[in-house]
């Protein structure tokens, strides 16, 4: 009972000094306890991961590399980091950190939040991101359920912390991700209202976080099963696909390539990204170089975070056509 009690005062000072902004001194009369107490109790916290650290970047660190990477795609914003290890996984960390004090300092109401669950960045924002300002109503799904069990539990559990954050409702997408063919698909959404309602909601995003990926197996992901196939990959970039945006593919032009995939995907469609008010991604890394200018290229994305080197990437070769946004008029046939 005394280590309940003993969490108990832990979240709350927690809350009182990181959520309210309060000083350590007037907790400790507030609480009537040891100012010393106060300080231990956040050490606590911190050791137990109630309280996780983000780790923002100040505003102008890459001021020119971001306005010249925003001018050539014509984005709304660009958040450039720096590097600290060329490790994937490391990388990962530190784009998330970002993400999520780019989130949490969101100033925009965002009713309905559309959230690429399968993504390991955007999982791991999710886990060092606290009490967002913004108005949500409900954070939804754009994908159903991809790789092993223990990865889509993972999944799920990060839609539910990120609606938990925004103070709104998850709505979950329990179905497969990838189908084996169409008519499956059609029996699964024909059996299950619930996905229904999700894929509906995605008429109406306010915010996508939308997940880049290189036009390869995710290294967290097995071929097959609920996933696309070595061969399927290797045929869409026979087609010309660099890399895709929520599974869906895309050449370097940031045109979708058809090649009969999208119709085995239970997801968010590329016309629901398209209409979505905003649409955030955070990538960098080479592996994910392609992708990220296809992505952006295509009018895909317009809000990006990444890497230096990724950015100084983007800059490079020739600049993309603004006048007519390929990924919005367009599409690269597999007959064609």
């Amino acid at each position: 009972m005394e280590d309940v009690d003993t969490q108990r005062l832990m979240v709350k000072v927690a809350r009182l000094y990181h959520t309210h902004g309060m000083r350590q001194t007037d907790i400790a009369k507030r609480l009537q306890i040891s100012q010393s107490r106060v300080s231990r109790l956040l050490a606590q916290a911190e050791d137990a991961a109630v309280v996780r650290t983000v780790v923002a970047v100040p505003q102008h660190i890459h001021a020119g590399l971001e306005e010249r990477v925003e001018a050539r795609y014509g984005l709304s914003e660009v958040h450039v980091i720096d590097a600290v290890s060329e490790d994937e996984r490391e990388l990962g960390r530190d784009l998330a950190h970002t993400m999520a004090a780019l989130l949490q300092d969101m100033a925009f109401d965002a009713p309905t939040i559309g959230f690429t669950s399968w993504s390991g960045t955007l999982r791991q924002m999710v886990d060092v991101l606290q009490p967002m300002r913004s108005r949500t109503e409900r954070v939804v799904e754009m994908l159903g359920d991809l790789g092993p069990p223990e990865l889509q539990h993972d999944a799920a559990r990060s839609t539910q912390r990120l609606a938990s954050f925004s103070g709104s409702q998850p709505v979950f997408l329990r179905t497969p991700g990838v189908v084996p063919d169409p008519e499956v698909k059609e029996l699964l959404l024909s059996r299950d209202p619930y996905a229904r309602e999700a894929l509906r909601m995605l008429d109406s995003i306010d915010l996508a976080l939308v997940g880049i990926g290189a036009c390869e197996v995710d290294p967290s992901l097995r071929p097959g099963d609920n996933f696309f196939t070595d061969e399927d990959f290797e045929r869409m970039r026979e087609l010309g696909a660099v890399g895709e945006v929520c599974l869906h593919f895309l050449d370097a032009d940031g045109v979708p390539v058809k090649g009969g995939l999208d119709e085995l995907v239970i997801g968010v469609t590329l016309e629901q990204i398209r209409s979505a008010r905003r649409r955030w991604a955070v990538a960098g890394g080479h592996r994910k170089h392609e992708a990220v200018r296809a992505a952006l290229a295509g009018g895909w994305v317009d809000t990006l975070v990444t890497d230096a080197g990724t950015a100084e990437y983007l800059l490079s070769g020739p600049e993309p056509d603004l006048s007519v946004r390929p990924g919005r008029s367009a599409t690269v046939d597999a007959e064609a």
